[in-house]
């Protein structure tokens, strides 16, 4: 049964990762999938092919998620592409990690930027669509460092704290249109950011989480499905954390 049959996504960072995954999940239950890149052109066309390999309509789109305009005419060309948004998903995002003492105001800025005025930016721009619609699932990628806080990563934890407020606030705000918003907590997972690390280290974090191993993108994606489905017509303003115990 595909639980996305006939809606429309817009995925903001899915050329590799959690995005790509949930971008291919989605299309693998029928949806039609329109994604943003920054840099990778090749990259993009490869996810393009992999989409349209489940007989969905998929389309890529070059954007800096951060700046504002780059985001309203996205969002202006997807909706006069595909007619309609059901769905968005503000993945995109970047880390620059250190110590509250040595980080310079450029680590600042940047991740703030790139992680929580792109979600604004998108939001800002597709909830008139929304609205018209008067149905819409905003999901945003936040992180179990938004709820808890990591010590080397206030910039990030920050942007990703942010956007839980973010998401709550929408819920409310745009509620009475029909448009749920959520966001999902990621723990540790295994993706090309985290393979970097050296495999001791990789493990000392599995031995920390009460299932014993890092997520995966998928598992991710499998709970974005969920919230972009009607199975979860009801669920709004929630914050799911996808960390195997890690986080509750």
């Amino acid at each position: 049964m595909k639980l996305l049959e006939g809606k429309v996504a817009l995925v903001t960072g899915a050329t590799r990762g959690i995005g790509k995954a949930i971008a291919l999940k989605f299309a693998e239950h029928g949806a039609n999938v329109a994604f943003t890149f920054r840099s990778s052109a090749a990259a993009a066309e490869e996810v393009t092919k992999q989409l349209e390999a489940h007989g969905v309509k998929a389309m890529a789109f070059a954007s800096d998620a951060s700046s504002f305009d780059d985001a309203h005419k996205v969002v202006e060309q997807v909706v006069a592409e595909f007619g309609r948004v059901d769905v968005l998903v503000n993945n995109a995002g970047i880390t620059k990690d250190g110590l509250m003492m040595r980080m310079s105001e450029q680590q600042w800025d940047d991740v703030i930027n790139n992680n929580l005025k792109s979600a604004f930016n998108f939001t800002h721009a597709l909830t008139p669509v929304m609205a018209k619609q008067r149905s819409g699932s905003i999901i945003n990628l936040s992180s179990v460092v938004g709820v808890a806080g990591n010590a080397g990563q206030c910039n990030y934890s920050a942007s990703k704290a942010g956007m839980i407020g973010l998401t709550k606030s929408i819920a409310k705000e745009m509620g009475p249109r029909g448009i749920r918003a959520n966001a999902i907590a990621p723990g540790f997972i295994e993706t090309d950011m985290t393979n970097q690390l050296s495999e001791q280290v990789r493990e000392a974090w599995a031995q920390q989480i009460p299932l014993r191993r890092g997520g995966t993108p998928d598992d991710v994606a499998g709970v974005a499905l969920f919230l972009a489905s009607d199975m979860s017509g009801y669920v709004s303003g929630q914050v799911i954390n996808c960390c195997g115990a890690m986080n509750c």
